[in-house]
């Protein structure tokens, strides 16, 4: 909209008085009249408070007046008249600048902003010395005096305010701008990079000077929008330095001090400016007035001491460590007094606060240390008496083995071995085992360096042996631990020692009588049996030991075959074959098993009692008539024996089994034992029997290769009706690969035997692969997904199917289609093709 002077409103009276008392008051900051929409009047006061009031301001430049506003609030955000739309009007008030022409003064006139408009034009207001007041439109030559603006805007009268405009069409833009791309086109024209400031070069002591004023105030600025910042202050202070202004520094790190006394760096910055300076006696003083304030941090103490050395004043040095060490510090600081003292080469003095450190940090490693050091300057018996007194100091209450290992080694050194033996054996009599590892490891060493070969044997069992007796007695059911230690004790000790042992471990019945639980306890009867046997020479002993483990064992829930072997074993080698029989007998009559009668079966076959075998294999078989491999075993011996009908009557008993486990086994035995006895038609029987169970390929494959290999005439005709039959009961089967396979054998078989238009029918029959998706589902019914796989098309399939006959059209079709296109596309090639 165009600004006009009828839409400025101003009161002469209210105009003149506030010219004649700014020039009473002799102001010399511009006047500004100022329109405020919340009172509807003008107020009149200096540039400055026109500021404060209106939150929007304007800008003269070169005589061209711009709109400000803030987007902070509306008082405080800043934008130029050009980017401003209508409606935002702040709290009523906007002004303009007038610029002075000729002896007029600059003026801020702040201006009515209607709440539908905003100036689109800038304009320049002047106000003269005699309170005339102009107002003139740039471009349109008009200009007027106060009194016709208000008889323009007396005669228009109250002026409404429009109503805002409302926005119909709420639809989203078409193009939609989000904040990432906002954020990648800032980064990319690199926005918010601002470009480095210009160097400044300094010529002269006025130039220098403002140089500092600027920087001052911008650092008290700094330090008044927030004191406890402490690195401001250290940047203050160090720019102070900088320039050499040792005192304004000073003064700004007391400033400091008094902000935050408690800041280690402050500080540590202080004495740093003052000892670069080489203010010595003012960094003293900063120093003892940071350990009097802080007297808990050490790196005070450390910097003041090490200051008062480099300057060489040694007793001051040694005064402040005297001092640090009254409040007690950690052990640090006292190796640091010491290790001064040495460095000066006061043995004596640094004895004395070995003295002081070991009753204020009573710990081994101090005295430890202490000891040492009489040591390292060759005071023995000094170094005994600290080792001496540090035993009488812990007592036998707070022993710890590595004091005595330290005093052992020492003794050691000293070459006073009985010296040794005797702390060690003193400290492992009186401290605990599990907290002697070290002691014993160390006085493992000792003896095999300076000791016999009996007393390194008796240390490394007796430690081992320990360490198993802690290992049983913490868990007596850990029988991996009982095994070790058994093993330890049967490689030294004697057999007495070595059954007290045994009679122990398995004295540790398992709590719960199940199996997974006695698996590994079992394994501690068999040791003791074979040890009984094998190392002791004891058989009767080892007699006991089986009866008593397998009394021991509740057979009426589970049973161990193992042992009833080992036990019926150790009875043959004893050649009491009636035991080991009975023994065997026993087992199977209380808990039978398959193994028990496998292994006494066997027994019987080598001892050639072939009615015991025949028994055994009957009971075994009404115990387990599921059992095809004891069917075939038992046929297979009276096959041996040459009972032929006695195993055909077996194998005839076995197939009737309502449940078997290994079917497919017994009928393969039973079809090549008829084979090995040459009965054709009772093998081709045994085919057909099996086929009315099961349609399986394997079979009709192997019933066709029976036929071509029997030799006879008409073999090749048998074979090929078998294929046939096949393949035609197997167009019902859901399993393709299984016919596939036929066919294939089949082809084979026509390739080899066949003429040419067997193995053309042959072909016929082959199904086509095709490549197919289907659903995959997972357990609980979610889709997964789609997979790929290949099927099988078989042509007589294909032929009662007329969807997969429509298809192989479609597909001749489209090739033929092809084919069209690609000669309509290539004619020329085809005119070559056929001249040549």
């Amino acid at each position: 909209m165009t600004a006009t002077v009828e839409n400025l409103t101003f009161q002469k009276d209210t105009l003149g008085n506030a010219v004649d008392k700014n020039r009473r008051h002799g102001s010399t900051e511009p006047l500004v009249l100022a329109w405020s929409s919340q009172f509807r009047r003008l107020t009149w006061g200096c540039a400055l408070d026109a500021l404060h009031r209106s939150p929007c301001v304007a800008a003269s430049q070169h005589g061209v007046t711009h709109l400000i506003r803030s987007s902070r609030t509306p008082h405080s955000t800043r934008c130029r008249k050009e980017d401003a739309q209508p409606g935002h009007h702040g709290n009523g008030a906007a002004s303009v600048t007038a610029q002075a022409r000729g002896q007029r003064s600059v003026l801020q006139v702040p201006l009515p902003v209607p709440r539908s408009c905003l100036f689109s034009e800038s304009f320049v207001v002047s106000v003269s010395s005699q309170s005339r007041f102009l107002a003139s439109v740039p471009g349109t030559g008009v200009q007027r005096s106060t009194a016709a603006d208000m008889a323009a805007s007396t005669a228009a009268g109250k002026q409404r305010i429009p109503k805002v405009a409302k926005v119909k069409n709420k639809a989203p833009a078409e193009v939609q701008i989000t904040a990432e791309q906002l954020l990648r086109e800032a980064k990319e024209r690199e926005l918010e990079l601002l470009p480095p400031p210009p160097q400044q070069k300094i010529t002269d002591e006025e130039e220098l000077n403002d140089y500092k004023l600027r920087k001052r105030k911008t650092f008290e600025d700094n330090i008044r929008k927030n004191r406890t910042v402490i690195s401001n202050w250290i940047k203050y202070a160090q720019w102070e330095e900088s320039l050499k202004e040792i005192q304004r520094a000073r003064s700004i790190y007391e400033r400091a001090l008094d902000v935050d006394y408690r800041n280690i760096t402050l500080w540590l910055k202080y004495a740093e400016m003052e000892m670069k300076n080489r203010q010595v006696n003012h960094a003293r003083n900063i120093w003892d007035r940071a350990i009097t304030t802080l007297p808990r941090v050490n790196q005070f103490w450390y910097k003041y001491t090490y200051m008062e050395e480099m300057l060489g004043n040694v007793a001051g040095a040694r005064q402040v460590f005297e001092r640090w060490m009254e409040w007690q510090p950690e052990e640090q600081a006292w190796h640091s007094y010491i290790n001064f003292e040495l460095r000066y080469k006061e043995v004596d003095r640094a004895r004395t606060i070995y003295e002081r450190f070991v009753l204020v940090h009573p710990d081994v490693k101090n005295w430890i240390k202490y000891a040492r050091f009489e040591e390292k300057h060759a005071y023995f018996a000094h170094a005994r008496k600290v080792y001496e007194r540090a035993v009488e100091f812990f007592g036998d209450e707070h022993m710890d083995e590595h004091l005595y290992v330290a005093f052992a080694k020492f003794e050691e050194n000293q070459k006073e071995f009985e010296r040794v033996r005797v702390i060690y054996k003193y400290a492992l009599d009186r401290i605990s085992k599990q907290d002697a590892q070290e002691l014993f490891k160390n006085y493992t060493i000792f003896e095999k360096k300076f000791g016999d070969r009996r007393g390194i044997e008796d240390i490394i069992v007796s430690k081992r042996r320990f360490q198993y007796e802690e290992e049983v007695k913490a868990n007596p059911h850990n029988y991996d631990a009982w095994f070790d230690y058994l093993r330890l004790v049967e490689s030294d000790a004697e057999a007495e020692a070595v059954r007290e042992v045994y009679e122990r471990a398995i004295a540790n019945v398992p709590p719960i009588q199940e199996k997974r639980h006695w698996k590994r306890y079992i394994y501690l009867w068999i040791n003791y049996a074979l040890y009984e046997e094998l190392e002791a020479k004891d058989p009767e002993r080892t007699r006991q030991v089986y009866q008593a483990s397998l009394e021991l064992i509740p057979h009426k829930k589970f049973t161990f075959a193992k042992m009833w072997i080992l036990y019926a074993q150790f009875e043959i080698r004893q050649k009491n074959l009636s035991l080991a029989r009975r023994a065997l007998g026993t087992s199977i009559g209380k808990c039978p098993k398959n193994k028990l009668f496998k292994v006494y079966i066997e027994l019987e076959l080598q001892l050639r009692e072939f009615d015991r075998c025949r028994k055994l294999y009957e009971k075994f078989l009404e115990f387990g008539p599921e059992n095809c491999t004891s069917w075939i075993k038992f046929a297979e011996l009276e096959t041996i024996l040459g009972d032929i009908d006695r195993a055909r009557a077996i194998y005839e008993l076995a197939i009737s089994q309502p449940r078997l486990d290994m079917p497919e086994v017994l009928w393969k035995s039973y079809i090549d034992f008829e084979i090995e006895q040459e009965e054709t038609e009772r093998t081709r029987n045994l085919y057909r029997r099996l086929l009315q169970r099961t349609q399986h390929v394997k079979v009709w494959i192997s019933f066709a290769q029976f036929e071509l290999s029997s030799g006879k005439e008409g073999s090749l005709t048998k074979c090929r009706q078998i294929y046939e039959e096949a393949n035609k009961t197997m167009r019902n089967c859901e399993e393709k690969e299984e016919r596939l396979m036929l066919l294939e054998s089949w082809r084979s078989f026509e390739e080899e035997f066949g003429t040419a238009s067997d193995k053309e029918r042959v072909d016929k029959l082959m199904p086509e692969k095709v490549k197919k998706r289907r659903k995959v589902q997972t357990d609980d019914g979610s889709d997964a997904g789609w997979e790929e796989y290949f099927d099988y098309i078989f042509p007589e399939d294909a032929a009662n199917q007329p969807n997969l006959k429509l298809l192989a059209m479609a597909k001749l079709w489209k090739k033929q289609q092809q084919e069209k296109e690609d000669a309509e596309h290539h004619p020329d090639e085809d005119v070559d093709e056929s001249e040549s």
